[in-house]
């Protein structure tokens, strides 16, 4: 390649006052960035109902698109902003801005009123919030990278980097840790009440600490001396994008690094919490725990092969990351799942379902926003099944007629939610029970909970659940709680149509009689094994993502660095990587395997693989000064 200085030979001492000090202060403030755009992701459902929940179905719609845009399609617009005023002004100033709009979004985030208090404005200055965080995040990590490069000597750039490199997964790791304390704090209804703003206003700490120690940086040498020189660019997006030789370089970036980095990224981390979570059903907290000690365990190795990529390349690293996640993704995931939920791997192993649909009704369930509806009754069907983590064959059915499930010996009716219309509750009410019902007696791990059961609605509650085997005056007899009708509204268990004319009535526990939902036994989790698993795991997103950031900064001049890296950074970690749990659920859906939707982060990992392996430069001798 063209453009490529060796380093000089004299070996690297130990690192400097100043150079502790660029790295620290650049990485504190990244990772206070990165603690703060994973709060929302962490704390959603409490947000969306202490500001969606209020409105219309097609309004919280516009409001989920909106803030999904912002978290991860606005990515690479800021990095466009930010990158520009970088190569024009300076690395030190644009990313002092970022700090100062993530830090002061997330803050006023913990302190916006809801929808209760002032309205639809709530949510609409939400959405303004987390747009300005998607859009600083998308300045901030270019800026910081670059600035830490710009000081580093050749031949160390991998190793100064790489704790750049740990922040993303110290911010979510800060994010896990603040949670995880606050809710232990408190009991579950004050957190969801209220509770769910510490994190957001204990931020404000973080700001003026990080504010205070930017404000004390210098500016990059190596910008000043490009200064100096007259040789900085008057357009920098015109000159990294629109010259093929520059949208080249960021081209190989994108589809030879960044993209295969950034589902081995997510995959490694945001994935393997939501296959724990939501496919393996393992209690939120015990998630967050198992997934933050992989974390803190296999964070220093971002540092080690960043280091070892100052001696035997960058490329070699990622390419190996690359190579080994692809091949062994799915044997890791289906282990995880005998150690987290044995229960549930030993009834995958031996009852599959069977959906019986017309072809034509069944689609691909691809749904990035939650905003999507699919109605049919094969796709009712399958929907429910994949977020149940039952494996489960599709055949074809007769033409026009709805859906049937089959588990073991029974058969379960499926419908169509459009056509139902005013009757979707209730029918989806029968067809979810009338399949867990089956998958509980072929062996799937479900629990059923306390069904709270007014007096006017018990004789209908018996007649509909036959299997309790419940008698209504034995049951009137037994333990019971008076309630007021206010109470009887606010709590669901009548409308205030039946409410009307009623001052308190009774209300029966009727154990086993509630809503079922699959679980892992927590006596059976096995703690030592799923963390094992989930740190090799995070020791594949160390390989990709520890000597990523001295790669793109090589691969663009001093004028356009800060521009350059950061499109094809974000692209690949806000569109392929962001993607990757709506898509894998999609794919999992179609295919009735849980497993299924591992293919989208081994297919683009493979196909990075090839394109970096045949295209991507080395870069570990280049004096980036001598690109200039």
């Amino acid at each position: 390649m063209a453009n490529v200085a060796s380093i000089d030979g004299a070996k690297a001492g130990p690192m400097t006052g100043e150079e502790k000090k660029v790295i620290f202060a650049s990485s504190l403030g990244t990772v206070f960035e990165w603690y703060d755009f994973y709060l929302y992701g962490s704390l959603a459902t409490y947000i969306g109902a202490t500001y969606f929940t209020q409105y219309p179905e097609a309004t919280r719609n516009i409001f989920t698109l909106l803030a999904f845009a912002a978290g991860f399609l606005v990515r690479p617009f800021g990095a466009l902003v930010f990158g520009r005023l970088g190569d024009l002004v300076g690395r030190k100033y644009t990313f002092l801005v970022t700090i100062l709009i993530m830090g002061m979004s997330t803050f006023l985030v913990g302190i916006l009123p809801g929808a209760a208090s002032i309205g639809i404005a709530a949510p609409i200055i939400l959405i303004g919030l987390r747009l300005l965080q998607g859009l600083a995040l998308g300045g901030e990590y270019g800026g910081a990278a670059t600035y830490v490069a710009e000081h580093a000597p050749n031949g160390r750039r991998g190793y100064f980097t790489s704790w750049i490199q740990t922040t993303a997964t110290l911010g979510l790791f800060l994010s896990l840790i603040v949670i995880i304390l606050v809710q232990s704090l408190m009991a579950p209804a004050q957190f969801a009440a209220w509770g769910w703003r510490i994190p957001f206003l204990v931020s404000v700490v973080l700001l003026g600490i990080s504010v205070w120690i930017r404000l004390k940086m210098n500016e990059s040498p190596a910008f000043q001396r490009m200064k100096a020189e007259g040789k900085g660019s008057k357009a920098p997006l015109t000159e990294a994008f629109g010259q093929w030789k520059n949208a080249k370089i960021a081209l190989i970036a994108l589809l030879g690094a960044t993209m295969g980095q950034a589902v081995v990224w997510y995959g490694g981390q945001f994935y393997a919490l939501f296959f724990l979570q939501n496919v393996l059903k393992v209690d939120l907290f015990s998630a967050n725990v198992m997934v933050a000690i992989a974390l803190f365990l296999g964070t220093p190795f971002f540092v080690i092969f960043g280091g070892l990529s100052d001696k035997i390349g960058r490329k070699p690293i990622i390419m190996a990351g690359l190579l080994i996640a692809a091949v062994t993704y799915n044997p890791l995931f289906k282990a995880m799942t005998w150690t987290a939920n044995p229960a549930l791997a030993e009834a995958q192993a031996s009852i599959r379902a069977t959906v019986t649909a017309d072809p034509a009704d069944c689609k691909f369930q691809f749904n990035p926003t939650g905003t999507a509806k699919f109605t049919s009754s094969c796709d009712v069907a399958t929907a429910f099944l994949t977020k149940n983590s039952v494996p489960y064959d599709v055949v074809p059915g007769p033409a026009g007629q709805p859906a049937t499930v089959k588990v073991g010996n029974a058969t379960v009716p499926s419908f169509d939610a459009a056509a139902a219309g005013d009757k979707a509750k209730g029918m989806t009410a029968a067809f979810e029970k009338g399949v867990n019902i089956a998958l509980h007696d072929a062996g799937y791990p479900l629990k059923r909970g306390v069904a709270k059961v007014p007096d006017a609605k018990l004789d209908a509650f018996i007649a509909a659940n036959p299997e309790l085997a419940l008698n209504a005056e034995a049951v009137r007899t037994g333990e019971k709680e008076t309630m007021p009708a206010a109470k009887l509204v606010e709590g669901k268990l009548l409308t205030a149509d039946e409410a009307n004319g009623v001052t308190d009535m009774a209300v029966y526990n009727i154990a086993n009689g509630g809503t079922f939902a699959m679980v892992a036994d927590p006596n059976r989790v096995n703690w030592i094994g799923t963390i094992a698993i989930l740190f090799v795991l995070v020791i594949y997103v160390t390989m990709v993502y520890g000597p990523i950031a001295a790669l793109l900064v090589e691969l663009f001049p001093t004028r356009i660095r800060y521009t350059g890296m950061s499109l094809p950074y974000h692209i690949g970690n806000g569109w392929f990587g962001g993607l990757l749990p709506a898509t894998a659920f999609a794919m999992s859906a179609a295919a009735g395997d849980i497993y299924y939707g591992l293919w989208y982060p081994i297919v683009f990992a493979a196909i990075t693989l090839v394109i970096g392996v045949i295209f991507l430069p080395e870069t570990k001798n280049r004096d980036i000064h001598a690109l200039d």
